[in-house]
């Protein structure tokens, strides 16, 4: 069969799969073919094309009968799936459990993919997890999906020493966006804890109870514990995290809720994962010291927000200038990590510690730096969070006691976080 017949009737021939083979009658009887001349000429045109560069998928060449040649369009390959964080939480406390307990902690995951892995945190001595298992959370403490169990290494469990990361091989388990995971561990030891309680509906229950698909029983329990970080393998895209106090920890009163701080507001209105590194009664000198295992041990993160300061006002050692070193030590650490947003510090209407008067010109003039800062983008929130005319008192309904944001101001924070990253980031 000649090349040009080939062509009319979609076939193969030397060329491979011919594109567009159906619209392309050239008038010819199908038992008519081409001059040998003109054949050879097709083919030798088509095989000496100019190849494609490296790492783009060849398209089929196809040469029509009046010589020109058209080349399809390659297709374009999904950049490949990576690991980027879908929930996190700094440890800071330690806690001691004596013999074997299983806790099973419901997060939500700001982060849609097919894998997942989690990282373990020892507290100040070792610890031993002899297993732990992931599933999709339902209430009081129930599964909504079998357990899938988790290895370290090919491993059942692990012991850790004082202050260790330990995270699992990646397991199969597709997850959704604000998806909520119930993770379920047995555990003896020393463990890592969160300063609050901010984790509804999570328990413990002594004993091994790891694959327990109802109800855990026991009792309840509202710190994150042990566990540090969820990560989950899918598209990459942009990876939040926020660094700072209780006021990004989410304190609001005895009993707190993670999901109402304002990186989770933030992260259910954009889309993309912001998780929670605040720890309450955190200042400039420990996130510094913190920062190593708290938040550059994160894989994936392109974007880190600070809002952090409030706790180092009126110390006794303290001025304007230590503040501005600090602040500068932190971000020299993020910015070999990822894109730097820095906030203003929001009002604060009395103080635990040193001169209020003192409190009151160190914010101002920090403030005043910040808003300066060309090195990081900056999120004015205490422009939102300020009475008109007076910037050291908060508007009314936005605090709870003066200096920690209520339900309602964190979601003006979030709101205005979100505006400041839209207009200045792209999302």
């Amino acid at each position: 069969m000649g090349l040009r017949k080939a062509l009319r009737w979609g076939c193969f021939g030397a060329l491979g799969v011919l594109v567009g083979c159906g619209g392309m009658d050239d008038g010819r009887a199908p038992d008519e073919s081409p001059g040998q001349g003109q054949m050879d000429a097709e083919v030798t045109a088509a095989a000496t094309a100019e190849s494609p560069p490296d790492g783009v998928e060849a398209a089929p060449t196809l040469t029509l009968h009046d010589t020109h040649q058209v080349q399809a369009t390659p297709p374009v390959r999904p950049p490949p799936a990576k690991f980027q964080p879908g929930f996190h939480q700094a440890l800071r406390l330690s806690g001691g459990v004596g013999s074997v307990t299983t806790y099973r902690l419901k997060v939500p995951v700001g982060r849609a993919g097919s894998r997942v892995r989690v990282t373990f945190r020892s507290g100040d001595g070792s610890m031993t997890v002899q297993r732990a298992t992931v599933a999709k959370a339902g209430a009081n403490g129930a599964l909504a999906s079998a357990p899938v169990t988790l290895t370290f290494s090919g491993q059942a469990g692990f012991t850790a020493n004082a202050r260790t990361l330990v995270t699992s091989d990646p397991v199969d388990f597709p997850v959704g966006f604000r998806d909520e995971l119930a993770l379920s561990f047995e555990v003896k030891g020393s463990v890592a804890q969160s300063m609050i309680d901010a984790f509804p509906d999570s328990w413990m229950r002594s004993g091994a109870y790891a694959t327990t698909q109802g109800a855990l029983g026991g009792q309840q329990w509202q710190k994150s514990l042990a566990v540090a970080t969820v990560d989950v393998e899918g598209a990459p895209g942009r990876a939040f995290v926020a660094i700072g106090d209780s006021i990004t920890e989410g304190y609001m009163d005895t009993f707190n809720d993670t999901r109402d701080a304002w990186p989770a507001l933030v992260e259910k209105q954009l889309g993309v994962p912001v998780v929670n590194s605040g720890v309450s009664g955190q200042g400039f000198w420990d996130a510094n010291i913190q920062l190593p295992q708290e938040v550059l041990a994160l894989q994936g993160v392109t974007d880190c927000i600070v809002l952090l300061g409030t706790n180092d006002l009126g110390a006794t050692d303290m001025n304007v200038e230590k503040l501005q070193q600090r602040m500068t030590q932190l971000l020299d650490q993020l910015q070999p990590m990822c894109r730097l947003w820095v906030s203003t510090l929001l009002p604060k209407e009395k103080t635990n510690e040193g001169s209020y008067d003192a409190v009151k010109t160190q914010r101002k003039a920090f403030n005043e730096w910040v808003r300066k800062l060309t090195r990081a983008d900056v999120i004015d929130l205490e422009a939102v969070m300020r009475q008109p005319a007076n910037a050291d008192l908060f508007k009314d309904g936005l605090e709870v006691d003066g200096i920690h944001p209520s339900a309602e101001g964190h979601r003006v924070m979030a709101d205005e976080v979100v505006r400041t990253l839209k207009a200045k980031g792209g999302l």
